[in-house]
């Protein structure tokens, strides 16, 4: 990372730099403001800019009481795409080097899914993102895919060398794309 091999890290050092995106984001109870912020001192203005960013800010401002909106635990109170978007913003306040991002759009509608598309064009400028998705449209717009299959590395390159080469990927993409 910038030059520094991360297995000389501290671990605490390395999540310092890193964001987590997980299928399942999970919301704690508290307030919309705090599930950002995970009780680390944030301003207001940094919160809304997070949740602009990601473009959860519009969703925040018609819940009840804006940022301060009571959530309950497990988030049994949002949808699952609300839940997703209030997990990017999450990930974004705090400016992570390295974003991974684990099946965080495979759960989503395709509203929710083309909000989240737009938030990581932004969100992943300037950063280093691994994204692990079967859902390829999250894919589409990274430098290089690493193709898996059984734990074996079997293709690699851009979407569009990929679907040139007719290999796995190919057939994926346009089987997924037959579906929407």
């Amino acid at each position: 990372m910038d030059g520094i091999d991360v297995r000389e890290l501290p671990q605490t050092e390395l999540r310092r730099h890193m964001g987590i995106i997980l299928q399942d984001g999970f919301v704690f109870a508290g307030d919309v403001k705090s599930n950002i912020t995970l009780g680390e001192t944030y301003s207001l203005d940094a919160v809304q800019t997070a949740a602009q960013r990601t473009n959860v800010a519009n969703l925040i401002e018609q819940l009840p009481q804006g940022y301060d909106t009571p959530l309950r635990e497990r988030g049994t109170n949002l949808s699952g795409g609300q839940k997703q978007l209030l997990a990017f913003a999450r990930a974004a306040i705090r400016n992570p080097s390295i974003l991974v991002l684990d099946e965080a759009t495979a759960s989503l509608d395709v509203g929710t899914e083309s909000l989240l598309q737009e938030a990581l064009e932004r969100l992943l400028e300037g950063l280093t993102a691994i994204i692990i998705a079967h859902r390829l449209s999250t894919i589409r717009n990274c430098d290089r895919i690493l193709v898996l299959k059984r734990g074996q590395l079997v293709e690699s390159g851009s979407h569009e060398e990929l679907l040139a080469h007719g290999g796995l990927y190919a057939s994926l993409y346009h089987l997924q794309m037959l579906e929407t």
